[in-house]
């Protein structure tokens, strides 16, 4: 066969496998999980730590500390009693997997009993423990022996590694010649390290050899590499072992009797999590003793307020919290990344907006227009008033609506077609290194949930030939109808809300314009805007609190998909507003039109409608991010000072009534101080997503109209990332290490919103925007004297109207202006649109119609020119697959010559 195999290879490549084996490795790229017999999964000191008790020399935070009163008589039998002994049972050989919690006041015990009996049944071992600080709380240690660890590995086909990896050669690079590589190390070294990266030194646990995986079989056994039984199955894979069992145990006679989710619900359990590996603090630097367990290091290399400016070691994260946790640092991390050039071309955009502020033509005209009376704002107590009083407001318009705000939305369009397409590129290489390229067909299951509820009509899966509950399409349908049923409900809700803000404002323009108090009647435009947005944005914060697929991952994107269409109609329909609606149909002077024919409808300033939009959205975008961090993490601190002083306070109680006066510290064992903690968010990753996606619409979809948008979403990033690290690492129980190859359903929510974000933007330039009524009068009716075609362009924009029509006023005040383009009244068709008003309405559908086409062409070529997987990445998978052939065909052979020269037979190097 080796034979056969060197015809098929280029030359100069190995052509036998024992050979392959042999040669050098040349492209590391680690992989999930590591060939244990090579390697050690351990931090330093995270062997000795699971082994051992923990000593109070280890530095512990004070509130994890608990004093215990005790007479001198008992107290050493007190010491010895309540030393905790890690995350071993008492007998300081069987590690913990899994913590249940329970109340022994609960009625439910028989539903408990049966439960736990039933677990033992499936071959998992329980052992009880009292808690330290609730005399009511119970404790239930879980572990998973040997072959129930084997047994489950295989009806879940997890990948367990079973052959050290060895690369081939590039004989493309090896033409070369090897000067030219040594050359290029040589240039590298003399280059400035990269201050963000990560030492080598500071992660020894990722130092690891890389190796071949195939799903787990006990009649395979052989093929796999078991160096150590104890470690050969990770932390994670145990736990995501055991959520399987408790999930598919029943409590109860009958097919929906079962999980311990509806026993969670129901209060028989309060809790069920894995333990965290043990604190994240010592006393001891790690630089000089070493990282005591994973959780520690990935404090001390990531959760770190200190570290905000280092990348983020993945795959430590990924074998802490599992794959879906690790994934969604990735994209964040990613998302992070991509966010610096779009910040900075954004703030070049400002900043050019900025520095030609007082040179822009249409702002001096506003500024210098001292003559020029603009009509009232209100139908009583308003006056008229000067043009030149806006001067501020103009300029600050030009802030944002100048000439790169046309190449600032083609920029943004073509970043996020970049951006999503090489996070494709990046999740393929992530899905290959942690080993999950086959994982979605291998190894999901159905939810407990939609087999208990379905589990009385079957049909055969036409993948694996099994029979498997099955959801009629009458009951889909119906569901369907009931889910779609209520996100209307939300979004007809939502919009009652926009209407009463937009209400809102038409009173509060009224009441500003005719204000008593002069600074604020100057600038009634800011007044309204600035409270509107606020009553907004404590709308959209008070919505957001109101509100049966067949697997996880599709439970997850149908809630997720529900929640990101009611968060977005209410994020952004007030914006819509704003930005399409706002000024529209506000009528002219003498003829304007009323809502309920009491509250005439808001204008727009005369210098456009964009810096409405543009504060609407950065206030919204500032206050939202300041109070989602705020209950990210102040919200979590705070519940867990409150548990920690609820505990200092039942022990000084305690110590009162027993009238004792000795006590001592006694560290709590780890699964004391993970109930203590909070749990992860029932939703899992949604919230986490849903935020950083609505953040992402926000800034693409105006971002025309705010160009710091990217820069505001950069810097919350970077906060992001550590408070999510922080709050994962020391503020949550440890959630279950779920796997994924994706980020589900929010990709296509994220391309979603890049199609809606160039459609939005075009309409924003064309119509709420100035650039193209000054674009047409520039080119059009400008005289365009010494390079300046935008004189007079302001007197222009502006109609003539004849307040003596309906007051009495004298014949020098009897004229106003107001923004539009009408025929004077006296001209023989008074009021009428001007030819300017049909040039500019027909250039903007002329501009949104060239500028959609436009960029959605380059957007297309973009997305054909980047493939979604490296070709080094498929010609190294594509060369792992002949690999993986051949040496499960050596491995089987040399088994088989083993058992024959075991039993005394003569045996060959043939195929037997």
């Amino acid at each position: 066969m080796n034979s056969l195999i060197s015809l098929s290879l280029p030359p100069g490549m190995h052509t036998s496998i024992s050979e392959i084996l042999k040669e050098k490795t040349l492209k590391p790229s680690r992989r999930s999980l590591p060939c244990l017999a090579q390697s050690q999964t351990h931090p330093q000191n995270i062997n000795h730590f699971l082994s051992m008790p923990l000593t109070p020399d280890d530095k512990t935070d004070e509130s994890f500390l608990i004093h215990k009163p005790a007479t001198r008589a008992k107290l050493e039998a007190r010491v010895d009693s309540l030393q905790p002994s890690g995350l071993l049972f008492r007998d300081g050989k069987k590690r913990i997997d899994y913590i249940l919690v329970y109340k022994k006041s609960s009625p439910l015990v028989e539903k408990r009993v049966t439960f736990e009996r039933n677990l033992r049944a499936e071959g998992l071992m329980l052992e009880k423990e009292p808690s330290l600080t609730n005399t009511d709380i119970m404790f239930v240690k879980i572990h998973v022996p040997w072959d129930t660890l084997c047994k489950y590995a295989e009806q879940m086909n997890i990948r367990m590694p079973f052959r050290k990896k060895s690369y081939f050669t590039d004989w493309k690079s090896k033409a070369m010649g090897s000067r030219f590589h040594l050359r290029c190390r040589q240039i590298k070294s003399w280059l400035p390290r990269n201050p963000m990266k990560l030492d080598k030194e500071a992660l020894p646990d990722l130092e690891e050899t890389d190796c071949y995986t195939a799903p787990f079989s006990r009649a395979r056994m052989h093929h796999f590499t078991i160096n150590n039984r104890h470690t050969f199955f990770s932390n994670s894979t145990r736990s995501r072992i055991v959520h399987h069992v408790l999930q598919r145990t029943k409590y109860e006679d009958g097919k929906s009797k079962m999980g311990v989710n509806r026993l969670l619900g129901n209060g028989t359990y309060e809790a069920a999590f894995p333990p965290h590996e043990g604190g994240y603090k010592s006393r001891h630097p790690i630089k000089t003793h070493g990282a005591q367990n994973h959780r520690h290091l990935l404090y001390e290399r990531w959760a770190r307020w200190g570290m905000w400016y280092k990348y983020q070691p993945l795959d430590l994260i990924r074998r802490y919290f599992g794959e879906k946790i690790g994934l969604y640092f990735a994209w964040l991390g990613w998302y992070t990344g991509m966010l610096i050039p779009a910040a900075l071309v954004g703030l070049l955009v400002f900043l050019y907006g900025f520095l030609t502020m007082d040179t822009s033509q249409v702002s001096k005209e506003i500024c210098e227009a001292n003559t020029t009376i603009m009509c009232p704002m209100c139908e009583e107590n308003c006056n008229t008033w000067k043009l030149s009083d806006s001067c501020v407001y103009a300029k600050v318009t030009h802030l944002f609506d100048n000439g790169g705000t046309v190449f600032f939305a083609i920029f943004m369009a073509i970043w996020a077609t970049v951006f999503l397409e090489f996070w494709k590129r990046r999740r393929a290489e992530l899905t290959y290194d942690w080993d999950l390229i086959d994982w979605e067909e291998e190894e999901e299951n159905l939810r407990p949930q939609f087999e208990a509820k379905y589990s009385r009509v079957e049909r055969v899966n036409p993948i694996s030939g099994k029979p498997e509950p099955f959801q009629p399409f009458t009951d889909k349908l119906s569901r369907l109808m009931v889910s779609v049923s209520g996100i209307f409900f939300m979004m007809s809700l939502v919009l009652t809300a926009v209407f009463a803000v937009v209400v809102f404002r038409l009173i509060a323009m009224e009441k500003f314009a005719s204000f008593d108090w002069e600074f604020v009647k100057k600038n009634w435009q800011f007044a309204t805007s600035g409270t509107g947005v606020c009553i907004n944005f404590m709308i959209i914060m008070s919505l957001n609190v109101v509100e049966h697929p067949r697997t996880e991952s599709e439970w997850e994107n149908s809630f997720a998909l529900k929640m990101f269409l009611f968060q977005f109609v209410n994020l952004n329909s007030s914006t819509f507003y704003i930005a399409f609606f706002l000024g529209r149909f506000a009528g002219r002077p003498g003829k304007y039109n009323k809502l309920f024919n009491r509250w005439r409808l808001e204008e727009c300033h005369p210098s456009g409608c964009l810096i409405d939009l543009c504060l609407q959205m950065g206030v919204i975008m500032v206050l939202k991010q300041i109070w989602n961090n705020f209950m990210e993490l102040g919200y979590p601190l705070l519940q867990n000072w409150w548990s920690r002083r609820k505990i200092k306070q039942t022990e000084r109680e305690e110590r009162t009534r027993g009238g004792q006066n000795v006590e001592i510290k006694v560290q709590l064992p780890q699964w004391d101080i993970d109930w203590n903690l909070q749990p992860m968010n029932a939703h899992g990753l949604v919230d986490e997503y849903l935020e950083m996606v609505l953040q992402f619409g926000f800034t693409t979809i105006f971002v025309a109209a705010f160009p710091l948008a990217p820069l505001l979403a950069l810097l919350n990033n970077i906060i992001e990332i550590r408070l999510d690290a922080y709050k994962f690492v020391t503020q949550w129980r440890r959630p279950m290490p779920a796997r994924a190859t994706d980020i589900g359903i929010w990709y296509g929510i994220l391309e979603g919103i890049g199609v809606l974000a160039v459609i939005t933007n075009a309409f924003v330039i064309a119509i709420t925007s100035d650039y193209i009524p000054r674009f047409v009068y520039a080119f059009r009716y400008g005289p365009c004297v010494d390079k300046e075609c935008l004189r007079g362009y302001m007197n222009s924009s502006l109609s003539v109207f004849d307040m003596g029509e309906r007051l009495n006023v004298s014949e020098e005040s009897r004229y106003c202006r107001y923004r539009d383009y009408r025929a004077s009244p006296w001209s023989p068709v008074p009021y009428d649109f001007t030819l300017q008003f049909w040039h500019v309405l027909a250039a903007r559908l002329a501009f949104i119609i060239v500028f959609e086409h436009l960029v959605f062409g380059i957007k297309s070529f973009i997305a054909y020119l980047i493939p979604d997987m490296p070709k080094s990445l498929c010609d190294r998978m594509r060369r792992e697959k002949y690999l993986m052939q051949e040496m499960m065909y050596e491995a089987e052979l040399e088994h088989l010559q083993k058992e024959r020269k075991k039993n005394g037979r003569r045996y060959h190097h043939e195929w037997p």
